[in-house]
């Protein structure tokens, strides 16, 4: 019989969720709204939701098959408790609530899907990791030992894996190489801290640097005439392919601050590759070309020329959904 998992991807618009089998074919798949349920008190039905879509789903296929588990990514989770916690862009206090206690912020994610599940495996990891074991199961990184993943989207999230393991520290939140200072009392990132290199090298990061640009060069740029708020990095990336010099600029930057902070992370895992995945990482050679140079520029001699940069495996639509996935078929490996 048919063996498969759900794999489900929580954004903080919409939670993505699909059916996969090991060797990464999508079944099916649908989605359900995530902002239609911000606040604490919406938690319990934005699960109930969630599950009754997932059973749908579930039910809609023709063929009979056996459901081994339940994969989940998602913002602040923790793979050793199950839960999510204190999820910045999910599940709030309501401004009027007197007493908004942090504690309350932690969410049996695991445990509240499995139930519905009549006990069903469920394994919950941040949505970084996922893609990270996502390339592990079914992407580039088959078959290797040690790699890190940087995830370029909206913020910059990150994997690693050593000795064919994924690092998750002792607390579940390792790997959060996004918030590494690359400039000391330099932007203010979304943490609350200044300098992180995701405030730099994301999506957000290459538009603030593109602004930065435009008020220090003289260049002629068509980025010049979009407002800030109908900004986006997919801008940047056309007007680079097009030669424009702002755009270019930017990604010469971002590349820089990028391959520095690598050359940095080399020297503690030693990986045979690193793979960048995300909608930024699709702008191809205008971000892999700087990042090389400066990654190798920076490098410790005996690093030097030994470290592969390379394009994710699972580039795609349903990537979260396979990474998703990949949890449950990783258990099962070992």
């Amino acid at each position: 019989m048919k063996k498969l998992a759900l794999g489900v991807d929580i954004g903080g618009i919409n939670t993505a969720f699909g059916l996969v089998d090991e060797n990464g074919d999508l079944y099916a798949e649908s989605v359900i709204s995530t902002k239609k349920y911000p606040f604490l008190e919406d938690y319990p039905t934005y699960v109930r939701d969630l599950c009754q879509a997932m059973h749908a789903l579930a039910d809609s296929l023709t063929f009979e098959y056996e459901l081994t588990g339940i994969g989940i990514g998602a913002p602040n989770a923790n793979v050793h408790k199950g839960t999510v916690e204190c999820p910045a862009n999910l599940w709030k206090f309501r401004p009027e609530d007197p007493n908004p206690d942090e504690a309350r912020r932690i969410f049996q994610l695991a445990d509240d899907i499995s139930h519905n599940f009549n006990g069903l495996k469920t394994i919950v990891t941040n949505d970084a990791n996922a893609a990270t074991i996502g390339e592990m199961v079914y992407g580039n990184a088959k078959g290797m030992k040690d790699f890190i993943m940087i995830t370029l989207g909206t913020g910059l999230g990150s994997g690693f894996v050593a000795n064919g393991e994924m690092i998750y520290g002792h607390d579940g939140f390792a790997g959060e190489f996004g918030h590494v200072i690359v400039e000391p009392n330099g932007r203010e990132c979304g943490c609350g801290r200044r300098g992180c290199l995701e405030a730099y090298v994301s999506a957000t990061g290459i538009k603030r640097t593109a602004f930065d640009l435009m008020a220090s060069m003289n260049a002629p740029s068509h980025l010049r005439d979009i407002a800030f708020s109908d900004f986006d990095a997919s801008m940047i990336s056309a007007a680079a392919a097009n030669g424009d010099p702002i755009a270019l600029e930017a990604f010469r930057v971002t590349g820089e601050m990028l391959g520095r902070a690598l050359a940095d992370i080399v020297t503690v895992t030693s990986p045979e590759a690193i793979f960048l995945f995300g909608g930024l990482s699709k702008a191809g050679k205008l971000l892999f070309e700087p990042t090389q140079h400066y990654m190798e520029e920076n490098m410790l001699f005996v690093f030097k020329n030994k470290v592969k940069l390379l394009p994710s495996g699972i580039q795609g639509k349903n990537a979260a959904i396979l990474g998703a996935s990949a949890l449950i078929w990783q258990t099962q490996q070992h």
